[in-house]
């Protein structure tokens, strides 16, 4: 009987059950299903979905099929892709002799320092020389790894120059982390600050996966209505309808997704490239990065990720006013956000709190003594905050509203 795979790959199953597969949601052996995602990554329809699936795939299983010489070629060369590491799986990928020494090459001159920390660990690399040759030029090796790398023993004169596909990465956009040049005294400052008095805490939480709060997810709307699969679909057996004669059915004709608008594709991508990062990359970003991700990074259920982008100089004040009404934040921002001076002049900001269910009640009582007298009326009549807000805030409208009264 045919794997699944390969019924896929001829097109051989129906579109629910294509969606199903997108989401990883199919009962299979790791590797068959990795091998069935990275397929997907170049389906029209379900790439979108495919990709995002890989980015959270559980590290042991993925781990397993990574290490395994005997591994499908296609998942080793999606997953040693600088464009889609993921830093808790490189190891295994860095020692498995299936990955050709060419995608090494290309990954020694990426332009991350995460990754050359995980090539200065591989035994592998240390006794590669083209490899080797191409780390010593990456600007993101410190003057005294450099030195401790040396020369290589019984380095070919002729060592293999950096591959062509790794120009075509060098002008990708800017990466994800930024070169140390690039960045203002003030953003060094803040890392600096906010890694020391929280070490304990990044290494405890060091390998938390990026899990945004509220279905952030699904409001990206990566698929096409049309081709969504019913809940019910999910338990339906995972197999592809076979004939009599054994053939696979023919496929359900499926409607053609709709091409993704620019801004929809960059959002898609920032969250992939957010999904690849552990939890000391994402503080990183979310301190360096743009208005984009600061959005997506508030949403991080590990708190010292939200956290550090309300540290990040880069942030303005409407970016703060709207974090300060989203429901789908950790209280611990809403808690942080009036404790910054900066923010907490700000009306708009103290207001949007106030009127925010989801702010700490004590947060918000604190708060409610600095509203003007229209807002306090309005709080009184608001049905989402808590009846003690409401209780409270009719208190200060009619103390507000006396005779000699502000």
């Amino acid at each position: 009987m045919s794997r699944m795979v390969d019924l896929i790959k001829a097109s051989a199953v129906p579109a629910p059950l294509m969606q199903v597969a997108a989401r990883g949601a199919l009962s299979l052996p790791a590797a068959e299903m990795l091998e069935i995602l990275v397929f997907l990554t170049h389906n029209p329809v379900f790439c979108n979905q495919a990709k995002l699936t890989l980015a959270g795939w559980e590290e042991n299983s993925a781990r397993g099929v990574l290490s395994d010489p005997h591994a499908p070629a296609d998942v080793l060369a999606y997953f040693i892709d600088p464009d889609n590491i993921r830093p808790g799986l490189l190891p295994a990928l860095l020692e498995n002799p299936a990955v050709p020494e060419q995608a090494l090459c290309i990954l020694a001159a990426a332009n991350s320092r995460e990754t050359v920390e995980a090539l200065l660990e591989s035994r592998r690399v240390h006794q590669t020389a083209p490899v080797l040759s191409v780390l010593r030029n990456n600007p993101h090796l410190s003057p005294e790894e450099a030195e401790r790398l040396g020369s290589p023993t019984g380095a070919r004169s002729d060592a293999s120059p950096v591959p062509t596909a790794f120009h075509e990465h060098q002008d990708d956009a800017r990466p994800v982390t930024s070169a140390i040049g690039e960045d203002s005294e003030e953003i060094l400052q803040v890392l600096t600050a906010f890694e020391r008095q929280h070490a304990a805490e990044i290494a405890a939480d060091a390998n938390k996966p990026f899990q945004p709060l509220g279905g952030f997810v699904a409001e990206l709307e990566l698929d096409d209505p049309a081709t969504d699969v019913p809940d019910e679909a999910a338990a339906q057996p995972c197999s592809a309808s076979v004939s009599a004669s054994g053939a696979a059915a023919a496929p359900a004709p499926a409607k053609q997704k709709p091409k993704a608008k620019p801004a929809e594709q960059e959002r898609v991508s920032t969250l992939q490239k957010i999904a690849k990062l552990d939890v000391k990359g994402r503080i990183h970003l979310a301190v360096r990065g743009n208005k984009e991700e600061r959005s997506i990074l508030i949403r991080d259920g590990t708190k010292l990720v939200a956290l550090a982008v309300l540290e990040s100089p880069k942030i303005s004040d409407m970016e703060v006013e709207a974090f300060a009404s989203q429901k789908n934040v950790l209280e611990a921002v809403l808690r942080a956000i009036p404790m910054k001076r900066r923010f907490a002049k700000s009306y708009t900001i103290t207001r949007n709190l106030v009127f925010n269910p989801r702010t700490p009640l004590d947060a918000s009582l604190g708060l409610m003594k600095n509203l003007l007298v229209n807002d306090l009326k309005n709080l009184a009549g608001n049905k989402e905050v808590s009846d003690t807000i409401r209780k409270m805030a009719l208190r200060g409208f009619r103390q507000k509203m006396q005779p000699g009264k502000g």
